[in-house]
């Protein structure tokens, strides 16, 4: 990075921006009172702005940099990485959100015991810490590295310290305080990437005039076939089409805790679409155009033909802002290494408290397990801190990025897409497919010769880190099936709701009763009644329970009246026949606590679909 210093106007921005995304983190830790809200934000917030801060985690750390890099080298075809989610979309939308939804499970190792047994869910539990550890890692090392060029600090001291910031409202509110940041800082990484984007066209004078600059092939929206050995197309779509995505949406589980925090698997669905057909797509010119633009100026001689692609996203921001603003797009940066950070801590944490530490101490009060789960956050930072030195030994981020996520990835996604679409799929073929299927892949890594046979021509470059995810979902589809098939017939059904054909049982178990599957059904702002004997369930008048067709029993949702609040303030709970009360709800203090609601402050009931 180019190492020239920072105005005084763009530290102003700079600590502005840190002081007030830890500041609305922490006060939005105080309403974190049960493990639900530190883990999945109380199930309770709406599609856009699950949506949007959902784009502050995709966008990581290390994405300005790289794929600006990519963009440089090769253009326009830098937008697959970022367009290309749609793939995942049917079964997830179907099959997976649902599933996990409905079924209240609450880490993907659970999800292995309740669907397998015991020892898959341990083996899951080891593969998927490896996974997020790793990702921790290379988030905290890219930042250190960027930091480092920007003002000459210690790369492992600087990632030290962005950690610590992150630990701080992470540690008060988990999920609930990493959904507002993120809203924030998702806004803040798209608008500053397109704004660079943007501004670079306005100086060389207009699209037309950017787009003639660029050399033919960098115009292209695909990547050459098989060549060269950094970028091609065939890598990209196994890679990251197909096995990144697929992990990224189904075994990361910070990832999926953020469309678990969604109010209706409803709003999951829309969130998710929101996502991939609409902001990903804008996420992707966001951290590739300084790239495009960048290539375009040095073409054109307004820039130095000698900036290195990989400083390409800094030089360009430098070169087209000003003081001050300069500071922001640093700030940007900073919130991609944050916002994605806080989720993959989270996700650490959710793990180990929900699969390690309640089967070790069982039964003990949540807040308990409240405690274990912000003591696990921070120690699964310091782990994060300690892998830095293991991957700065590779030759780019975007290489230790491949090899660790081809080595580990392909075995779960094989597995868990059997889990959900196939009913004889059995624990015994789920176990040896993972086992043996990670033990071909670390073995692929001494034999790189095993890879050659399916890589499409591609030269043996960065030992086939991208081609390695091709060949681990080959070999873990040939296990899972051969398995599967040599073993006797199961005369056990799995538990209902954790596959595709059973999640209709799933959903009337979630919904207390046979869900109707009318539209959503809302009442007209209404008043709280406070009543310290109302319970845990909410007091409707009859008039309301028709109008919602409602049964003694429905879950039902409580919110602000307010839309634009997002959910912040509303809670689940079951709704009952209660006084005949004149636009007013009998609810308890306890359940105004936990939903953060305003008694002078207008509600709505709605029915979720």
């Amino acid at each position: 990075m180019s190492a020239a210093p920072l105005h005084a106007l763009d530290w102003i921005a700079l600590v502005l921006y840190l002081s007030f995304i830890v500041g609305i983190g922490v006060w939005f830790g105080k309403f974190t009172n049960t493990t639900s809200d530190f883990f999945f934000g109380g199930q309770k917030f709406s599609w856009w702005l699950v949506g949007v801060s959902c784009v502050a985690t995709l966008v990581g750390s290390y994405s300005f940099v790289n794929y600006s890099e990519v963009g440089f080298n090769f253009g326009i075809s830098s937008v697959t990485n970022y367009s290309n989610d749609w793939f995942v979309m049917p079964l997830f939308l179907l099959g997976w959100l649902p599933i996990i939804y409905f079924s209240r499970i609450q880490s993907i190792p659970e999800y292995f015991e309740r669907r397998f047994d015991r020892r898959t869910r341990m083996l899951v539990l080891i593969l998927l810490l490896l996974y997020l550890e790793g990702y921790i890692g290379i988030n905290l090392l890219t930042i250190g590295v960027a930091m480092n060029g920007l003002f000459g600090w210690n790369i492992l001291l600087s990632a030290t310290l962005m950690a610590f910031l992150s630990a701080l409202y992470l540690h008060a509110g988990g999920q609930t305080s990493v959904l507002m940041t993120d809203l924030f800082q998702g806004f803040l990484l798209l608008a500053v990437g397109v704004g660079v984007f943007l501004a670079g066209i306005f100086m060389l004078g207009g699209f037309g005039d950017f787009w003639n600059a660029l050399p033919l092939a960098h115009r292209l929206p695909f990547a050459d076939f098989n060549s060269p050995p950094e970028f091609h197309f065939i890598g990209e779509f196994w890679n990251d089409a197909i096995t990144g995505t697929f992990a990224f949406y189904f075994i990361n589980q910070g990832v999926l805790m953020r469309f678990l925090s969604a109010k209706s698997v409803h709003d999951g669905r829309k969130a998710m679409i929101f996502v991939a057909l609409f902001l990903m797509p804008i996420a992707a010119i966001a951290v590739g155009g300084a790239g495009w633009v960048g290539r375009a100026l040095v073409e054109t001689g307004l820039m130095p033909e000698g900036i290195e692609a990989r400083n390409a996203f800094v030089a360009v921001a430098r070169f087209v802002t000003r003081p001050g603003i300069f500071g922001i797009v640093v700030a940007a940066m900073l919130a991609a290494l944050m916002s994605t950070l806080d989720t993959l801590i989270s996700a650490v944490s959710a793990i180990a408290v929900n699969d390690v530490w309640r089967a070790w101490r069982p039964d003990r009060p949540d807040a308990y397990y409240l405690r274990a789960a912000r003591i696990a956050a921070a120690i699964s930072t310091v782990v994060g801190i300690s892998l830095i030195p293991v991957f700065q030994q590779f030759a780019s981020i975007y290489q230790a990025l491949s090899y660790f996520t081809a080595i580990i990835t392909p075995p779960l996604v094989v597995v868990i897409f059997f889990a959900i679409t196939w009913r004889r799929f059995s624990p015994r073929a789920a176990f040896w497919t993972l086992l043996l299927g990670s033990g071909g892949m670390w073995l692929s890594l001494i034999f790189p010769s095993l890879v050659q046979p399916l890589a499409h021509g591609v030269a043996p470059d960065f030992g086939f880190s991208y081609m390695r995810s091709l060949f681990g979902v080959v070999v873990s589809f040939v296990l899972g099936v051969g398995l599967t098939l040599a073993s006797p017939r199961s005369e056990e059904e799995p538990e209902p709701g954790l596959m595709l054909w059973t999640l209709a049982k799933g959903e009337a178990g979630f919904a207390g009763g046979k869900p109707s599957h009318r539209r959503r059904a809302r009442t007209k702002p209404m008043r709280l009644n406070i009543d310290k004997n109302a319970g845990d369930e909410i007091h409707l008048p009859s008039k309301v329970m028709k109008l919602l067709h409602l049964e003694p029993g429905h879950r039902i949702y409580v919110t602000d009246a307010r839309w634009w609040l997002g959910g912040f303030r509303s809670l689940h709970a079951s709704a009952v026949e209660g006084p005949e009360l004149d636009d007013e709800i009998l609810i308890s203090p306890e359940m105004v606590r936990r939903g953060g609601l305003r008694v002078r402050r207008p509600i709505v009931v709605e029915t979720l679909p």
